[in-house]
């Protein structure tokens, strides 16, 4: 037996386009015709540059800590409420950080000085629940500005300098 030629049999129709045409705004060519800026009907470009919104900025600048303030406060440039937010984490998060670390320190230095323990210990605690009220804070108040509480009078001064100094 035979194999029969290639290409399709001789009973069936040759393929062509779908039943129905292109899709409408296609040309035959199968190419979408031009759009000025190059942009699909319907799409918006983001509301900032940097492509975060400041509830979620405010929220990310006391995620972790000093951390993700010093990382906030150079990505959320363009927006003064989240670079005060970062600010104002960078400078409280960071100088407990400080705090901790000399006091742990000195507590080592000698059995004598055991109560730097116990001063680390509350401080932790403190700065554990302060970071409990400042993610709540960020989100809930939508990005606003708000102060610390006990110690923002303090931190305030130092968060506006530092948010201020960033272009």
């Amino acid at each position: 037996m035979q194999n029969p030629p290639p290409g399709p049999p001789p009973s069936t129709p040759p393929p062509g386009p779908p039943p129905g045409g292109p899709p409408p705004g296609y040309s035959q060519g199968g190419q979408p015709p031009y759009q000025p800026g190059g942009y699909q009907p319907g799409y918006q470009q983001p509301a900032t540059s940097s492509g975060i919104d400041k509830r979620t900025g405010a929220f990310l600048s006391y995620l972790l800590g000093w951390i993700t303030g010093l990382i906030m406060l150079f990505v959320g440039k363009n927006d003064p409420d989240v670079k005060y937010h970062a600010a104002q984490s960078l400078v409280f998060f960071g100088g407990l950080t400080v705090i901790n670390f000399i006091l742990g320190i000195l507590g080592g230095l000698s059995h004598a000085l055991f109560f730097f323990g116990w001063i680390t210990d509350v401080i932790a605690l403190f700065g554990f629940i302060m970071w409990i009220v400042c993610l709540y804070k960020a989100w809930s108040g939508g990005g606003a500005r708000f102060q610390i509480p006990i110690v923002g009078s303090f931190v305030s001064p130092y968060a506006e300098q530092i948010a201020n100094s960033v272009t």
